[in-house]
């Protein structure tokens, strides 16, 4: 498994070498040697979880308030186009966005680092989203921003077919980014 540093500061993609062959192909997910080799606790990951989405969902962009929230994210099953941006006010790279293809052909998975917001839109008939996170759920520290904000100009590939209530009601960036200085 190689693991490659990205434009952001402390985002990692872990790609797998997965070994085919007429079969189909055996890949591993996860190492926790290699992910403790780039500086990440695989103890401190609590909670598996997985989301299954149609082409054009797009869900996010979501964060936590708080100490915030770090995921190991892959895309098991299809397509999608995962976006992050840093909402840490210190970070040298605050503001930014980047964006990733996960799929289930190259089976990369990103580390999305905490006080990132985090989102992702569907690019096939249906993708199957999984998703390793350090902290135990809690809806009162949920934050979102609008998949759309003119701010962040995140380019999405596909027009936007399915989006929940949450993120219809979403916040600004400008609004999430006066919470760190008011």
């Amino acid at each position: 498994m190689r693991v490659e540093t990205t434009d952001l500061c402390d985002v990692l993609v872990f790609r797998p070498v997965p070994h085919r062959d007429e079969r189909g192909f055996f890949s591993r997910t996860f190492d926790a040697e290699v992910a403790t080799a780039h500086g990440l606790d695989p103890a401190s990951y609590v909670q598996d979880s997985q989301s299954r989405s149609t082409c054009g969902t797009l869900r996010g962009l979501h964060g936590r308030r708080g100490a915030g929230e770090a995921k190991l994210v892959r895309c098991a099953r299809g397509a999608i186009l995962d976006v992050v941006v840093d909402a840490r006010p210190a970070s040298p790279t605050f503001g930014r966005h980047q964006a990733f293809r996960l799929d289930d052909d190259e089976l990369c998975m990103l580390h999305v680092p905490r006080g990132f917001l985090h989102g992702f839109q569907v690019l096939t008939e249906v993708a199957d989203i999984c998703y390793r996170i350090d902290r135990p759920h809690d809806p009162a520290e949920d934050v979102s921003v609008r998949y759309d904000d003119p701010d962040l100009a995140i380019d999405w590939p596909l027009p936007v077919d399915v989006l929940s209530p949450r993120d219809q009601a979403a916040g600004s960036w400008l609004d999430l980014t006066a919470e760190h200085v008011g």
